[in-house]
């Protein structure tokens, strides 16, 4: 039994020192592994650790509620529509909210309700179809709140934004908040300027997001977690098996056409002199004015008639010309031409490239205010 532990002991004592014996070589070879490769590193690489705060939404709406107004737009004081505004600015005493064109362009009268109830008579500043940003004033001696505004360049696809509004009713939803992520950026959205047409006629460069947005959350501010205003919400994709697909005017586009209105400066369109069709209605065209489009036009807007001493009418376009490009920037459709044509200000000389006959020329025009 004595003998069986010793010979136990020396095994154990084996084993130990024959451990020893491989930690050691191990630990040279490391050594002189190193020693010859000298440039090898080990690197420890650390991951972006994103975390939602949901609290912090919470904030960032608290931030902004309160600079959100119910729009009520009135016809021979008769409530006609709703939509959603934002206090975007003060000046002294007075106050400005900012709205879709849309929302207002079919009143006589607007007036805001903000969140503790107060309904304010306001004065239209101005607005735009194009751009469908309106601008309202009024005053007041009290310290209203007033939106804080952010930056549409910087927000990323992804980003988690929300709408506050007032969707269907006015009375039952006012103030109604949803939460959704920017889909994507610098959308060109084709849009109607004219409510009682069915066929598109301009571009606007969109931001698009998956918050809910339906009727009467227009004019309400997009923001950011923040609670900073990156866009003004003004449509969404209605169509079967669509969902989710909302539309945002870029705060940046809104704010430089609001300070125009605000500081008096001319915002007028600048005019070309032409009344315009699609190439798609060519037979039409045919037989009601005589006009034929060469083969070789697969693009572009065709010109169906051209105003007296307009600035068309000067540089040589006629009826049967096509435009396909301004300032080489190809158009392919009316909408096109009109984005393009309205990046520019009254004044301004522009290249339009025409399809005349068959044969492409270019003619410079010079930009005036719409008579």
């Amino acid at each position: 039994m004595e003998n069986n532990n010793k010979n136990n002991g020396t095994k154990i004592l084996l084993i130990l020192f024959g451990a020893l014996l491989l930690i050691g070589l191990g630990a040279g070879g490391m050594y002189a592994f190193v020693k010859k490769y000298p440039s090898i590193t080990t690197i420890n690489k650390l991951e972006k650790e994103v975390t939602v705060n949901e609290n912090g939404i919470a904030d960032a709406v608290e931030k902004v509620y309160d600079a959100v107004a119910v729009v009520e737009v009135y016809q021979r004081n008769t409530l006609y529509a709703t939509g959603t505004g934002f206090i975007f600015k003060k000046d002294n005493n007075k106050y400005y909210i900012m709205t879709n064109y849309h929302v207002v362009s079919q009143g006589n009268a607007v007036k805001v309700v903000l969140t503790d109830g107060t309904s304010i008579e306001t004065t239209l500043v101005g607005g735009d179809q194009y751009i469908d940003i309106a601008v309202l004033s009024f005053e007041s001696d009290k310290d209203l709140s007033i939106a804080e505004i952010g930056s549409s360049v910087e927000a990323r696809v992804g980003d988690t934004v929300f709408t506050v509004g007032a969707p269907v009713s006015s009375q039952i939803f006012s103030g109604s908040v949803t939460r959704g992520i920017i889909s994507g950026k610098d959308r060109m959205v084709s849009v109607s300027t004219n409510s009682n047409s069915s066929s598109s006629d301009y571009i606007m460069k969109s931001i698009q997001t998956d918050a809910a947005i339906n009727s009467g959350n227009s004019g309400g501010p997009l923001c950011n977690s923040n609670g900073q205003v990156i866009g003004i919400t003004n449509m969404k994709l209605v169509t079967s098996g669509v969902e989710g697909m909302g539309f945002a005017i870029p705060i940046e586009d809104a704010m430089e056409y609001a300070d125009n209105l605000i500081n008096g400066n001319d915002t007028s369109r600048p005019f070309l002199g032409v009344s315009m069709a699609e190439l798609a209605s060519a037979q039409q065209l045919y037989y009601f004015y005589g006009i034929r489009i060469p083969d070789n036009v697969e693009k572009g807007a065709i010109v169906t008639e051209v105003q007296k001493n307009s600035p068309a009418e000067k540089a040589g376009i006629e009826a049967g010309d096509v435009i396909t490009a301004i300032n080489d920037k190809e158009v392919g459709t009316v909408a096109e031409l009109k984005y393009e044509l309205y990046k520019y200000k009254v004044g301004d000389t522009i290249t339009i490239r025409v399809n005349h006959k068959g044969q492409e020329k270019n003619v410079k025009v010079t930009l005036i205010k719409n008579q």
